[in-house]
């Protein structure tokens, strides 16, 4: 990250939900008048939001109040994205927001196993969850944020009414969510982190763990909306900049284990099982054990708080009776990832400074639909970002009469924000 880039980083040891990472931001300092006009770009109406201050815990704290006026509108994922489009939201905000709704539509296509289509969003189709997503995407913009963190989160237990009936806490889209994030329960009877507060972390941030080193700026706390027992119902924001210096990286363990009895099927699967269950980066290299026999060391690097689950599946994977592990640091460099349209296919890109990766999955999907070899699906779809960054065109004029754009990927989905605990 460069020098001066702003971080925020979430504290979640009340958990997080839609309202209170909103009420945060704002708490530290984001205007809510120039949040709420950023809102006012949706072409939607009947909505209202304000921000009180309270105590919670004996902590100082805002809580936001999102009201929208008696509706039966049941929207789908697509007409979330396109009422996001219509917005001509700043590109970071559209992202971002874009980002989370993508999130919560591919945890219920997967919870649900139907196809996109057949999916339509309730509790997060409202206007109360849109408004607190892209408020909440608003008010880091507002903030001028450029990297986002968090801590471990946690969890309640307990049931939860949703649209759907009775629901177990966690909620089973919140766990969805929050696949391969450090989390932890504690014995409440509440839902303390919500399906909207995993998507917000689990789509926006870069690291999970402790306050990353920065200079502090500014902090505040995001109120939830009732009193529970024992702890403050807050979620907590720190804001601050990154130092010259490189200072602590990302901290990651480097698991590792030789393997000379195990087929390359059961390599090439343990490597794929490990990333899997979250290593961030996993290889084999060729080595030679005691008395010359050939084999493979499986590495995995992975964010710490993740290391026990990643070994677990290690070792079943593999059946290693010895994993060793090193703690190392790393330094990322920051990225994005962008679409292209290629033949009315769209095509992932991975952006990074003097650098763009074209997704290979979606470039094969391209290349069987359009009929083309991959390189050349590559290269179109590297020309065509190019292009659009020099503002010469929004998309690839099509190879084939294809008819209306296609996307490869899910955006429908049901998930709740916080209902009331029964």
């Amino acid at each position: 990250m460069p020098e001066g880039a702003r971080i925020a980083w979430f504290h979640c040891f009340s958990g997080i939900t839609g309202d209170t990472a909103l009420a945060s931001l704002i708490d530290a300092g984001a205007d809510i008048d120039e949040v709420r006009a950023l809102c006012d770009r949706l072409p939607v109406d009947g909505w209202e939001l304000d921000a009180d201050a309270v105590m919670r815990g004996g902590l100082a704290a805002s809580l936001v109040s999102v009201r929208e006026q008696a509706s039966t509108i049941v929207r789908t994922g697509l007409h979330i994205s396109a009422l996001i489009e219509e917005a001509r939201l700043p590109e970071r905000i559209r992202r971002r927001a874009g980002a989370v709704f993508d999130a919560l539509s591919d945890a219920q296509r997967k919870l649900h196993r139907r196809a996109p289509e057949q999916i339509h969003f309730h509790e997060v189709g409202s206007l109360r969850a849109i408004i607190r997503v892209v408020g909440a995407c608003a008010a880091l913009e507002v903030l001028d944020v450029d990297e986002i963190y968090a801590s471990e989160v946690a969890h309640g237990q307990g049931m939860v009414r949703s649209a759907r009936g009775m629901m177990p806490l966690p909620a089973p889209t919140t766990v969805e969510l929050l696949r391969n994030a450090p989390t932890y329960g504690v014995e409440l009877q509440a839902e303390l982190t919500s399906p909207t507060g995993a998507a917000l972390l689990t789509s926006l941030v870069s690291g999970w763990g402790p306050m990353p080193p920065m200079v502090v700026a500014a902090s505040g706390f995001g109120a939830g909306a009732r009193e529970i027992v024992d702890r403050p119902f807050v979620t907590q924001v720190v804001l601050g900049t990154r130092t010259a210096d490189l200072g602590l990286g990302q901290p990651l363990t480097l698991l590792e284990a030789n393997l000379d009895d195990a087929t390359g099927e059961t390599l090439a699967h343990a490597v794929s099982a490990v990333l899997d269950a979250g290593a961030t980066e996993a290889w084999l290299t060729p080595i030679v054990m005691s008395k010359g026999r050939p084999a493979h060391t499986l590495s995995a690097l992975v964010d710490s708080a993740l290391a026990e689950q990643v070994s677990m599946v290690l070792v079943a994977e593999t059946g290693s009776q010895a994993i060793r592990g090193q703690r190392l640091e790393r330094w990322p460099v920051a990225r994005r990832h962008d679409e292209v349209d290629v033949a009315g296919r769209r095509v992932e890109v991975q952006v990074s400074a003097g650098r763009v990766k074209v997704e290979h999955d979606d470039a094969a999907r391209a290349a069987r639909h359009i009929g083309i070899p991959v390189r050349e699906v590559v290269s179109l779809a590297e020309e065509a970002w190019r292009r659009v960054e020099r503002g010469e065109l929004t998309e690839v004029a099509p190879l084939n009469p294809l008819g209306p754009v296609e996307s490869d990927r899910d955006d429908s989905s049901d998930p709740t924000d916080g209902p009331h605990i029964a």
